[in-house]
């Protein structure tokens, strides 16, 4: 099956249409955010970066940047784990029109909720991949906030060509990393009981 392609801004409808399973390829301008970035996002109106949310995609994502002439490029562009953002991200999701947030080992039942509520999905992008990730990107538009908080953690604007991801919590309440663990969590209280 071909992988499907979103083109930012991207739309509720073509976001409901994802499925838990998906695999995607992303084109478009997207914003890297981790952990101060969500604390400024909801504790302010981040103004300079609200239109290119809205209908847009968060990476969770402390990149490795170089200088390239007056501006930046990526060297290395890997996930960081998502679920130190679940006390922001439905917030986020909410207040600023988010379509999709890419990140690894998936987000918590409120993130989940505001997929579901708002029309948005969790995207799992292959960890140890970085400097793979980093091929996608295809120029830095801009940054944000990199002097307040740093190079890892500033929101860096960038402008993506069919960076791969895969959905694992889709529009419609259904989470993989939840199923997984569910599952996983059955099948070792049945082993449990075979040793005692």
């Amino acid at each position: 099956m071909a992988n499907k392609a979103i083109r930012l801004p991207v739309d509720e409808a073509a976001i409901r249409a994802l499925a838990v399973g998906d695999e995607v390829e992303i084109s478009g301008v997207m914003i890297t955010a981790r952990d101060a970035a969500h604390k400024y996002m909801v504790e302010s109106d981040a103004a300079e970066v609200r239109e290119l949310l809205r209908g847009g995609i968060i990476y969770h994502c402390g990149p490795v940047v170089a200088r390239d002439g007056a501006g930046w490029r990526f060297v290395a562009a890997g996930p960081t784990t998502s679920i130190r953002e679940e006390p922001y991200e439905h917030e986020v999701i909410r207040r600023y029109g988010l379509r999709g947030v890419i990140g690894k080992g998936g987000m918590g039942p409120r993130t989940l909720e505001a997929c579901k509520l708002h029309g948005a999905v969790y995207l799992h992008a292959i960890g140890g991949l970085a400097v793979l990730l980093a091929q996608a990107v295809k120029q830095v538009r801009a940054v944000h906030r990199l002097e307040e908080f740093g190079p890892p953690e500033a929101m860096w604007v960038i402008e993506v060509e069919r960076f791969p991801a895969v959905v694992t919590m889709d529009a419609h309440g259904r989470s993989l990393h939840a199923e997984v663990l569910e599952r996983s969590t059955a099948r070792a209280r049945e082993l449990m009981r075979t040793f005692t």
